[in-house]
């Protein structure tokens, strides 16, 4: 699939996204409680760092510690409202109205699976970066590799928690089977959706800045009104493009392990989709701990 032919299709992924958050807004919740959280937590642990001057150390035991406990919690939060997201759009897809209280419990219900992801990823986010400290080409190359090729190998790693309920090795390999199985929306999903939450940040800033520069006599408030104004779209430009990655994560999941169209993707040309591995036989209650539904991690 050429680039024209990757970005089509992700721009067909974001306009069915899209239309599913219009008719369900509700699916906006854990995007935002996920990301207000993880900006507390880095908030309050990076300040206590700064305080206490170990911000400025050179990397050592602190720093490195320092990052893993961020990768570690911030990583479970992402993941387990991206969870409960995934688990509501699935929902949706299914034809009915997504609940929040049940979404949170279906990520909850995989509270173990997710604190083990996050383990992993923290340790290989505190690799990565030691790489990077190294602070030459070869290093940064190498870094940006590794990053890139883990990136695509656990794109799908919190939809395969929350409907397959994997082993350790089952959560990485079926992740990097159905991205495979999808490459070619992936990509493009996963592009078209960065550059639209690009633009939308971006133009949070251009409004922060015009807020500063434009009005005139406003005073003590123009900075604030700067910081509101512009933080706000910025951070709404970052929800959205959350909330559009769970979305289509959770179609294409759909579609590769069930060779099915979802509802809001129905029309959605998925001949790119192998679709090599047997539908689902299981309603849509026992993909989420109905009977057998113990973790085999």
């Amino acid at each position: 699939m050429g680039l024209f032919s990757r970005l089509k299709t992700g721009f067909g992924m974001v306009r069915r996204s899209s239309h599913a958050l219009r008719v369900h807004p509700k699916l906006l919740i854990f995007p935002l409680v996920g990301g207000l959280s993880g900006i507390a937590f880095l908030v309050t642990l990076f300040g206590s760092l700064y305080v206490t001057d170990s911000f400025f150390q050179e990397p050592g035991v602190v720093v490195y510690g320092a990052l893993f406990v961020a990768y570690l919690v911030e990583t479970f939060i992402a993941s387990f409202f991206t969870a409960a997201l995934v688990a509501a759009t699935r929902t949706v897809f299914e034809g009915e109205e997504p609940s929040i209280r049940r979404a949170l419990a279906v990520a909850w219900q995989r509270k173990l699976p997710l604190i083990i992801w996050s383990l992993i990823a923290a340790i290989i986010g505190v690799f990565i970066r030691m790489i990077e400290s190294e602070g030459n080409l070869v290093a940064q190359i190498i870094a940006g590799v590794f990053a890139v090729a883990w990136s695509v190998m656990t794109y799908f790693v919190v939809p395969v928690i929350v409907f397959r309920n994997p082993s350790l090795r089952g959560m990485l390999s079926e992740s990097a089977s159905t991205f495979k199985d999808t490459w070619g929306e992936s990509l493009g999903a996963m592009d078209t959706i960065d550059m639209f939450s690009f633009l939308l940040a971006l133009l949070g800033l251009v409004l922060g800045v015009l807020t500063f520069v434009v009005p005139a006599g406003m005073g003590a408030i123009q900075l604030p009104a700067t910081v509101l104004i512009g933080g706000t779209a910025f951070i709404f430009g970052l929800l959205i493009g959350k909330a559009l990655s769970g979305v289509a994560k959770t179609a294409l999941d759909v579609y590769a392990t069930e060779s099915t169209a979802p509802e809001f993707f129905d029309d959605m040309d998925f001949s790119g989709v192998s679709g090599d591995k047997p539908p689902s036989t299981g309603g849509f209650g026992n993909r989420f701990g109905g009977s057998g539904g113990g973790s085999q991690i």
